[in-house]
């Protein structure tokens, strides 16, 4: 697979534009509307019924999720016929409608086998200590970039490592779907998927900026995407299939992560490409920065 040597600079450039107004409104988005936290970090209720085993998911989940009005996680048991249940507390003053009523169109009996208040898996202490180590784990990875590839050609890696979590997040604000752990996970995973692609492309721009200086850093950019856009794309294709497996066949307990997962690939394969190049250009990279530095003499 082929890029078309000469119009890459004004593609890199245009697909960059669009990158950061993606990023604005993925920002407006998050700042608007916020996160729609899961029980995972909010706490609920969590029941488990007993039911017929001809019922499936598709049978119970559109009927609880009108009878409460919110979102309702239904989790197949070990047990066949047996569910568990996972909603949110409602509002002070509101009372939820029994689970028998609620799931009385199915026309089978169920037995509300048990029902518990459960707090947040993911308490304020461990929330703050997470965003320390992702702050932490950023400032290391911007540290070990700057000292591998110089601090230009580093800023467009980070930038497009912060441009896919950014935009996954936008989408999960602007699409109000639940924000739970395993759709944590899934950004934890993009970030060393965008990264290892990001790297790739920045090795190669290191390598051409030494072995042909007289090139222009526009000329050193658009061969080094064209190097490496056959391996991404194969990557990231084979990649994406795996995923749309899983969002297809895995169900609702893993949607969150199979789509948080598709969106990041596709914005890491564009960013690393357009992002991770057009920034180290923008800020003047250019082999002078790769020559090594002479030995000043005593005299």
């Amino acid at each position: 697979m082929f890029i078309n040597m000469k119009n890459a600079t004004k593609w890199r450039h245009m697909t960059s534009v669009v990158s950061v107004c993606l990023m604005i409104f993925a920002l407006t988005m998050i700042a608007t509307k916020g996160l729609n936290w899961g029980l995972d970090f909010t706490g609920g209720i969590v029941s488990e019924v007993q039911m017929d085993s001809k019922i499936t998911n598709s049978e119970i989940a559109p009927l609880l999720d009108a009878g409460f009005k919110q979102d309702v996680a239904v989790i197949a048991s070990g047990e066949p016929g047996r569910w568990v249940l996972r909603y949110a507390i409602p509002p002070h003053g509101t009372e939820l409608p029994p689970l028998t009523k609620v799931l009385a169109p199915l026309h089978t009996d169920v037995q509300v086998l048990n029902t518990s208040i459960v707090g947040p898996q993911v308490g304020q202490e461990l929330t703050e200590q997470g965003g320390m180590a992702l702050l932490v784990s950023v400032l290391v990875i911007l540290a070990y970039l700057s000292y591998r590839f110089e601090w230009r050609l580093a800023s467009g890696s980070l930038f497009a490592l912060t441009h896919d979590i950014v935009f996954v997040l936008g989408f999960f604000a602007a699409t109000q779907m639940e924000f739970n752990l395993t759709t944590l996970a899934a950004i934890l995973a993009i970030l060393g998927y965008s990264l290892n692609d990001s790297i790739i492309i920045a090795d190669r721009i290191r390598e051409l900026l030494i072995a042909k200086p007289e090139l222009s850093i526009q000329e050193i950019n658009n061969e080094a995407v064209a190097a490496t856009f056959s391996r991404t794309m194969v990557t990231s294709g084979t990649t994406l299939i795996t995923v749309g497996s899983l969002w297809l066949l895995g169900g609702g307990p893993l949607e969150g992560f199979a789509i948080a997962m598709f969106i990041g690939i596709v914005t890491g394969t564009w960013s690393s490409i357009s992002v991770g190049t057009s920034l180290p250009e923008y800020f003047g990279l250019n082999s002078d920065h790769y020559k090594p530095k002479p030995i000043s003499e005593e005299p």
